[in-house]
């Protein structure tokens, strides 16, 4: 397995992560469209390479994380690219529905980024490469890149397995914000964790 920057993985990057995002998010995504193949043709527009890490196998993507500094976004949604694949009435409220969630406060003060932090996001595996480690091998590169001394993170509370692996790997929580809808979705709380470089 090799950890690369998704930037310098050449044509096609943008729709394998796009697959991968939407099979990993697919819980979240499926009130936009419970079709797989039309939501990742409309999300791979949007996914700021830069900030991306892939774990490849065999030449084949089979995981993502993003590492994101102060004042960035790994992701970037245009209206009208959600409307061309999704149509217009539901690229509409996909539209709304990402600016809604974008415009949610990221972090509280618990787990501040700043210049010596970053923010891990989008953490997902294919479906064929899960309880591999491919999640572990990307945080292991990413905690060991130089510019940042803490990292950051936020996870819903339900996903049990994700909370015991960022535990394994140094995290601990530092906060926990009750979702406002929390009776309509599948968890109640966000949960925020960090840790400290060289653990």
């Amino acid at each position: 397995m090799e950890i690369r920057r998704a930037i310098d993985l050449g044509d096609g990057t943008r729709e394998k992560i796009s697959e991968i995002f939407v099979d990993g998010f697919f819980g979240d995504l499926k009130v936009f469209s419970k079709d797989k193949d039309k939501l990742a043709r409309a999300c791979a527009h949007m996914f700021v390479l830069r900030y991306f890490y892939a774990a490849v196998v065999d030449g084949e993507i089979v995981g993502i994380i993003a590492c994101v500094d102060k004042d960035s976004y790994c992701v970037q949604f245009h209206r009208r690219m959600l409307i061309r694949h999704l149509g217009f009435f539901r690229g509409l409220f996909t539209s709304f529905g990402f600016k809604f969630f974008g415009q949610e406060p990221k972090y509280p003060p618990e787990a501040t980024v700043d210049e010596k932090t970053a923010s891990i996001e989008f953490v997902a595996t294919g479906s064929r490469f899960r309880k591999r480690g491919v999640a572990t091998a990307i945080l292991e590169h990413l905690h060991s890149l130089p510019e940042y001394n803490d990292y950051v993170l936020e996870v819903k509370d339900t996903n049990v397995a994700a909370v015991e692996l960022y535990k394994k790997m140094g995290y601990k929580e530092v906060h926990r914000k009750k979702f406002r809808w929390a009776k309509r979705a599948d968890f109640e709380y966000f949960v925020y964790m960090k840790r400290s470089h060289g653990l």
